[in-house]
Parts: C-alpha cells; sequence; structure tokens
C-alpha cells in the first residue's frame, strides 16, 4: 500500500514538474507553479527557511521521500530503470554495494565550495533540478512543440482554432549539448544500476541523506525471519541493503518500498528508530503489531500530504517581404553588458541565485530570454532582441522563477524599471544608408525615450534621425527588434549591471 501511494504521488509530481516546462501558454503556471518552489535548490537559493526546515523534517521523520517522490530528477532515473526492467524480463537486476563516502561527500564540498564562490555554472550541472529542467527545455519541449505545431496544421485545415502554431528554435549549442550528455549519463546509469547519480553524485541526495540516518520511521530487516534469499537486495534500485548482515545504508535509502513489497518472509517492515531500543540481544526485533503499522501508514500520508499540500499569442514571423525578397534574420550585437530580466535587480545578485533550470527560458511568450555561452555564467538566462521584444506588460519570467533570482514584479514595477539604455548606431540605419524615411524605432517605444530629429540642422527636408533620452528609456529592446536594418539593428540595447527605477 506504501508504495503505490508513492508511486502515485512521484509520478503527479513528476507530471506537474514536466508540464512546467512544457507550457508556452502561461496557464499552468498558476495552479502548479509551487512544484518547482518546493524543489530543494531552488527553495536553497531562494532563502525559503520554512521550506527548507519543512523538507528536512520530512526526511528526519520518512527518509529520503523527498528524492523518491518530489524530485523530477530521482523520478526521471526510477521511469528508466523501470523500462530496463521490463525490457530485460528481469527485476532482480541490482545488488548491495558499500556506500562510497570519498566520492559523495568530495562532491558535496566541491559543490558547497562552487555555490559559495558563486560558480553558477558549476551548481548548476551538479543540481538535480536544474539538470532535469535543462532536459525537459532542450529536449522534451521541442519535441512537444512539434507535436503541438502538427496539430495546428491539422485543425487549421478543418477550419478548427482548437491549436495554434509556436516557434520552434535553439536558443543556445552549449546549453543544448550539455542537457544531451547529461540525458544520455543519466540514462546509461539508470539503465544499468538504477539510482547510482542519486546515492554517488547528486549533492541534494548527499545532504538528505545524511539528516536520513536519523529518520523516525525506516524500514528495518528482522534477522529472525530473514531467510537470506536476497530478494530485497536484488531489487533495491538504491544498491543500499546487505542482506548478508541484516543491514539497510538509511543514508541511501531512498524510501521508494520496494524492499517491504518484495519481500516474501514478512522481514521487512516499516518501523519507528526508537522501537530498535527494544531489540533482543542477539540482533533480532520484536514483531511489530498491525496497529503500529497501521498507525505508520497513516502517519506518512498524512506528513506528505501536508508538507505538498502548505509549500504551496504569437503567430509565427514572416520570413519575406510581402512575397518578394527574402528578409535576412538579424544578428545579436555585441554587447559590453549582458541584458538580466526585470526583477533580478543586479546582475551581482541573479548569478549567485539562478540555478539555470531554464524554467523562465521556456515559458517566455516573445522569445527574449535565452542560456548565455557565457563561461562564468554558462546557461543562466540573459536577454536578446532578435526574436522579439520584452512586453512592458509581461512578467512571466518573475512569476514562474523558484529560487528567487528573478523576484515577482508588478507591471507597474516593470514599466518602470531600467534594465538598460538604447544606443543608436549611425552607419546601419536606413534614413543614412538608403536615405528614406523611418521612424520605426520612435513609434514603437512604449516609454517615449526616442525622438526623431533632422539630421542635417541647416536642411529642413533633410531625413530624420533617432535620438535617445537615456534617462527615459527602460531597455525592453522595443526599438531594437522592430529596427528593418538588417542583419545588424541600427539601434541596440546595453544592459545595467544594476537596475534602477526611474
Amino acid at each position: 500500500m506504501l508504495r503505490k501511494i508513492r508511486l502515485i504521488l512521484a509520478v503527479l509530481f513528476f507530471i506537474a514538474v514536466t508540464a512546467l516546462f512544457l507550457d508556452f501558454t502561461g496557464t499552468i503556471h498558476a495552479w502548479l507553479g509551487w512544484t518547482a518552489k518546493v524543489q530543494f535548490l531552488p527553495a536553497l537559493l531562494a532563502l525559503n527557511a520554512g521550506l527548507i526546515i519543512a523538507l528536512v523534517l520530512l526526511t528526519l521523520l520518512f527518509g529520503r521521500v523527498y528524492c523518491s517522490v518530489i524530485c523530477p530528477l530521482g523520478i526521471f532515473q526510477d521511469i528508466v530503470s523501470w523500462i530496463s526492467g521490463l525490457r530485460k524480463k528481469k527485476q532482480y537486476r541490482f545488488s548491495y554495494s558499500p556506500e562510497k563516502k570519498w566520492l559523495r561527500y568530495g562532491v558535496l564540498g566541491v559543490f558547497i565550495i562552487a555555490l559559495v564562490a558563486g560558480i553558477g555554472s558549476f551548481v548548476a550541472l551538479l543540481a538535480p533540478y536544474s539538470s532535469y529542467g535543462r532536459i525537459a527545455a532542450n529536449l522534451f519541449a521541442p519535441v512537444y512543440r512539434l507535436g503541438n505545431n502538427l496539430l495546428a496544421y491539422f485543425a487549421e485545415r478543418a477550419d478548427s482554432y482548437a491549436f495554434y502554431k509556436t516557434e520552434v528554435w535553439m536558443k543556445s549549442l552549449s546549453t543544448f549539448i550539455i542537457a544531451v550528455i547529461t540525458f544520455v549519463v543519466l540514462v546509461i546509469l539508470a539503465w544499468r544500476n538504477g539510482r547510482t547519480y542519486c546515492n554517488t553524485i547528486c549533492p541534494v541526495g548527499t545532504i538528505l541523506g545524511f539528516f536520513s540516518r536519523f529518520s523516525l520511521l525506516r524500514p528495518v530487516l528482522d534477522a529472525e525471519k530473514c531467510k537470506n534469499c536476497s530478494l530485497c537486495s536484488h531489487r533495491c534500485k538504491a544498491a543500499c541493503i546487505d542482506y548478508k548482515n541484516h543491514r539497510i545504508d538509511y543514508s541511501r535509502c531512498v524510501a521508494c518500498m520496494d524492499c517491504l513489497e518484495i519481500c516474501k518472509h514478512d522481514a521487512l517492515h516499516l518501523q519507528s528508530r526508537l522501537k530498535n531500543r527494544n531489540q533482543h540481544r542477539d540482533g533480532s526485533i520484536k514483531q511489530v503489531s498491525a496497529d503500529q503499522i497501521d498507525n505508520a501508514r497513516r502517519s506518512f500520508l498524512t506528513a506528505t500530504a501536508v508538507v505538498a499540500t502548505t509549500a504551496a499569442l504569437k503567430a509565427q514571423e514572416k520570413k519575406v517581404d510581402g512575397g518578394l525578397a527574402v528578409i535576412e534574420d538579424k544578428k545579436i550585437p555585441v554587447r559590453a553588458t549582458p541584458i538580466i530580466p526585470p526583477g533580478a535587480w543586479s546582475a551581482r545578485s541573479f548569478a549567485q541565485h539562478c540555478t539555470a533550470c531554464q524554467l523562465c527560458v521556456s515559458v517566455c511568450p516573445n522569445n527574449v530570454l535565452r542560456p548565455s555561452t557565457d563561461l562564468q555564467k554558462l546557461m543562466q538566462p540573459e536577454m536578446s532582441y532578435e526574436r522579439g521584444y520584452c512586453r512592458p506588460e509581461c512578467t512571466r519570467c518573475s512569476d514562474v522563477c523558484p529560487s528567487g533570482a528573478i523576484r515577482p514584479i508588478t507591471i507597474e514595477e516593470k514599466s518602470s524599471t531600467r534594465i538598460g539604455h538604447a544606443v543608436w548606431v549611425k552607419k546601419n540605419c536606413i534614413p543614412l544608408t538608403d536615405g528614406v524615411e523611418c521612424g520605426n524605432c520612435a513609434r514603437h517605444c512604449p516609454s517615449g525615450a526616442i525622438l526623431m530629429v533632422s539630421s542635417d540642422n541647416d536642411a529642413a527636408d533633410s531625413v530624420k534621425i533617432p535620438v535617445v533620452n537615456a534617462e527615459r528609456c527602460i531597455g525592453c529592446g522595443a526599438c531594437e527588434n522592430l529596427c528593418p536594418a538588417r542583419p545588424f539593428s541600427a539601434i541596440y540595447v546595453e544592459g545595467h549591471g544594476l537596475h534602477s527605477i526611474m
């Protein structure tokens, strides 16, 4: 019964977190956004003390339930391992292996040093939620959107608007490659040995494993009833059951409850750690009453439910001009200072709190956010305006960020926040290069920061060129995106390392 409940909760959490990265309509986050915020590292970086304490207490009560129910990367490994078992038609393919402390705590030490030093790219490589986020955003989401576009294609021909097309493009080659490598490594490890990554590399698993050594309720192996059949050990994907010595390594046990189900001799029970004080001197354990087991089950369900509940359109661009001339794609300008989203407030704070999970990149409706290729901020999102601009009425990225790197911001605050300023490039401006009127940048500037003036003060009929009032510019990028100059815009945005309010 406990295993079935765990499986149901795990599947629901996995579907919910995955849906956050696949959703491009902005409707799912209002209901399921909390599933990203209850992840361990985002909660830690957001300084959400209440949630961190709740996760630690959950671990002290029931062991590493977080790893088997809440963490999407852990559940993903379970799915791969389960498929492997079906394919090989071999359920009992695991075996006990001693703990590799030097590797577990070595990786944790390096992870903590990188976290304190602000090396976000290294932290993002090891963090389980971030790793799964990159896989979902770079591998699962494009397939999902292509499927949506296929449905939209057929729906359009049936005069139905139930689906609409959405753009599919590679936001960062380096991040895509890292996501592919991570996916392949995890699939190989899970296919062969189950939870190898969780119990040897994952820093969050190591931290929670320390607390799970002292968990109140845990599976206990009764030496008197055990027949040394090894079924529990061969079924344990965490490789933590030493059936020969009747011991379980609770720091690696992920509370999957598989061993309780597979034991055919009634030698494994979920038991309170305090009951171990009543053991016989020969090491055997007294029989646990049915009432005690029922109470443990009720406690498990109640605590899990409490933690879970309280933790609580754009059409595609045309590629031709009037069907006659091909429009050349814009190229990214060289920016001295990268642009970070409104709500981040400063580049330093953003780099320290961002987990590079790609959730904000996935949900950006204007295709403005994409992973950075800078080695120091690798995979962390930055803004660029080749495919769209940051609309003042959109606060999607600040709504979904689980780590506090992009703090919640209102529409009014965003409209008055200066994240950058526009810079005019004379040699690219169409009025000067082609001798025709334009003014596109001034017409579309939402803050009125661009004024068109005569290019020649002595000639009243001279073409007009833009002049930027940097004090009024909010850096939204409307001017850069809508500038008709190709391949480089005649006006582009330089970021501000520290945001300010007008």
